[in-house]
């Protein structure tokens, strides 16, 4: 597991490599749909690594949804 610091470094760099690449084209709503993928992505690999049980079932069914419906936007 990632400390604190190591995470937070990743998450930046995973938001401006995001928004660096959709910047040149002046699309934003792609980048801003990038880091929420990001963001459900971080909260999703979390959870996936936890142990199962009934609530956390209904948690990954809910953010794997978020997921969908920011890839369909």
């Amino acid at each position: 597991m990632k400390t604190p610091k190591e995470k937070a470094i990743e998450l930046v760099d995973y938001f401006e490599k995001a928004i660096i690449d959709t910047d040149m084209y002046g699309d934003y709503s792609e980048a801003t749909k990038q880091c929420a993928l990001i963001a459900v992505e971080e909260i999703l690999n979390t959870l996936y690594s936890i142990p199962f049980g009934n609530a956390l079932d209904n948690e990954l069914e809910y953010w794997e949804e978020v997921k969908q419906e920011i890839e369909n936007k």
